[in-house]
């Protein structure tokens, strides 16, 4: 069983910045993939970012050059640096983490519980 616990979001002005955390914690061999996708109110799910185990990123256009993934290996966390927000970036934000159970077990993906989001001012 893995538990993915989300952090950092909330209200902040346009131009502002936010950094989001999700730690996972239970039965955890190795995380592979971590990431981070959004929904709008009223859109589709968006992939964010994505970083690999081999801390290979990949970003959405509009997140380029101003947000930044990262992780903590040790901690099993995964962060996003959000900077010079826009009023488009509000959304509830979803982490992900690709665990492998036990050296000898299968792959998943596990999903936090959202966080909210809203640039406005």
């Amino acid at each position: 069983q893995v538990r993915l616990v989300e952090s950092g979001g909330g209200l902040v002005q346009p131009g502002g910045s936010l950094r989001l955390s999700c730690a996972a914690s239970g039965t955890i061999f190795i995380v592979l993939d971590m990431g981070w996708y959004r929904r709008a109110p009223g859109e589709r799910r968006e992939l964010v970012a994505t970083i690999t185990s081999g801390d290979d990123t990949n970003y959405v256009d509009s997140a380029k050059g101003r947000f930044i993934i990262s992780r903590d290996n040790a901690n099993n966390t995964v962060y996003l640096q959000m900077n010079s927000l826009k009023p488009a970036a509000t959304a509830v934000y979803y982490c992900y983490h690709r665990i492998k159970g036990t050296p000898w077990g299968t792959t998943g993906d596990y999903w936090g519980q959202g966080i909210e989001v809203t640039v406005s001012s």
